[in-house]
This record gives structure tokens, C-alpha cells and sequence, in this order.
């Protein structure tokens, strides 16, 4: 390929260790340990038809099986119960206007001051603050905005229905061997 002055261009592009593409949308990160825990987190999510699976939510007989079934679960479920634990908090903020306004504040704030530290640096009282030291004044500041949200009582909340939500399918849902021996007892019943 040539330019518009006649020069032969050439060469390969090489995308930064930062770029990945992560389902249609590219992301940068720098640390090496959350790009290998956002892969291995995308690539353990189970197929949705098999978590909602209701053929397999059965409640058990007695309360014995119930902790080895909830291990087990989590451990096979472990991405998908993130992915649940992610959709009640977006549930959470979307439900709670005030809520939803303290956040967009909050990063309304640190994007001005982003785009203030381009043009140049941001002096108080004769003093260059950092970028860090301007978004922890916009941390410290939004607190009692936060405060008046609800933002307390909205953690508590998303922590609490998280984890029944959690504990109720992982309980509920019957692992592979229950799976088998149910199977196994049919045929016994359908051979008498």
C-alpha cells in the first residue's frame, strides 16, 4: 500500500497484551491477574438452559445431601452466580432513582475532573493535587450523597437476595449422581 506522497507502506499491526476483545466490545486492562480472571470467569459460564434446567429441581428428601449439593452447585455454577449476583445489583441501582443519581453525580464528577487534568493541572490554595487526590476528594465528598441514597441499605439488600437466590437453586438443583440414581431407581420400577 502506498501513501499519498508515494511511500510504500508495510508492516504488522500489533495489538498491546492490553486489547482484548471481550464478546464485540474491546477492553485495555493492564493487570495481567484480572484479564486471566475475566477469561476464566467468561469461559466458566455454564449454558443458561442447563441452570434453569427445572427438570433438575427437585427438593431433597432430607437435609443430608443438602450441603454436598450446595458445594457442588456452587463449584459448577460458580460464573453464573456472578452473573446473578451482577443482575440484582444493576436491579438494585435501577430501582432506586436516588440511588441511581448519587452514581451518575459521583462519575459525572470524576470524568469532569478527567477532562480538567488534560487542559492542565488542577491547583488548590497554590498546590498541584494528583488525579488520585482529586477522585478521593470526589469519594470523600460523595459519601454523605450516598448516605442520603440509601446506598447502605442497598449493599445489604443485593448481599442478602444474592445469597438466597444463591442458596435456594443451588440447594434445590440436583446434582449429576442425584441425577443418576434417580434415573437408575425409575428403571428398577419399570423392570418390577
Amino acid at each position: 500500500m502506498t501513501d499519498h506522497f508515494g511511500s510504500k507502506l508495510e508492516g504488522n499491526i500489533d495489538i498491546p497484551e492490553g486489547e482484548q476483545n471481550f464478546k464485540g466490545m474491546s477492553i485495555s486492562l493492564a493487570n495481567v491477574n484480572a484479564r486471566e480472571w475475566i477469561t476464566k470467569t467468561r469461559e466458566g459460564v455454564k449454558p443458561w438452559t442447563e441452570f434453569f434446567n427445572f427438570n433438575k429441581f427437585k427438593v431433597p428428601k432430607s437435609v443430608a445431601p443438602v450441603p454436598k449439593r450446595v458445594v457442588r452447585n456452587i463449584e459448577q455454577f460458580q460464573s453464573n452466580y456472578l452473573f446473578v449476583f451482577g443482575g440484582l445489583i444493576v436491579f438494585c441501582i435501577l430501582t432506586s432513582p436516588l440511588l441511581l443519581v448519587a452514581i451518575a453525580a459521583c462519575l459525572g464528577a470524576c470524568y469532569i475532573i478527567s477532562l480538567k487534568n488534560q487542559e492542565r493541572k488542577v491547583r488548590v490554595l497554590g498546590r498541584e493535587l494528583s488525579l488520585a487526590q482529586q477522585y478521593a476528594a470526589v469519594g470523600l465528598c460523595s459519601f454523605p450523597l450516598f448516605s442520603l441514597a440509601g446506598a447502605g441499605s442497598a449493599v445489604f439488600w443485593v448481599i442478602g437476595a444474592s445469597f438466597f437466590v444463591i442458596m435456594l437453586h443451588a440447594s434445590m438443583y440436583m446434582t449429576a449422581e442425584e441425577a443418576e440414581m434417580i434415573e437408575l431407581e425409575m428403571e428398577e420400577v419399570q423392570t418390577l
